[in-house]
């Protein structure tokens, strides 16, 4: 099973023929604090809706992620990821990472 600070591979909710690789910053029924736009001060309040996630790339000014297409559900992730192999100097095991965006948490 996954948790809040796992990295996933799932399908995208933009196009169903690529899958994404992003970090889980929320669980179901997690209200996260987000920028819907990284260049502006904007902050939103989103709660996980049950059967789904929340995910966000590390890169946040960079990342096509929840932010744009809103939760995923749970049945769209493929796995999780535990190690990383490109680029060789980045290579290594993938750990958990919890980046507190969350305001309130069910787990």
């Amino acid at each position: 099973s996954v948790q809040a600070g796992d990295v996933v591979v799932a399908v995208s909710p933009l196009d169903p023929n690529i899958h994404i690789c992003k970090r889980i910053r929320g669980m179901p029924g997690d209200t996260i604090r987000t920028r819907k736009d990284i260049h502006r001060d904007t902050i939103s309040h989103v709660t996980v809706p049950t059967g789904h996630v929340w995910l966000e790339g590390d890169n946040p000014s960079n990342s096509t992620d929840s932010r744009t297409y809103g939760p995923v559900p749970i049945s769209m992730l493929r796995g999780r990821v535990i190690f990383k192999l490109w680029p060789v100097w980045e290579g290594g095991p993938v750990h958990r990472q919890i980046i507190d965006h969350t305001l309130s948490s069910t787990s």
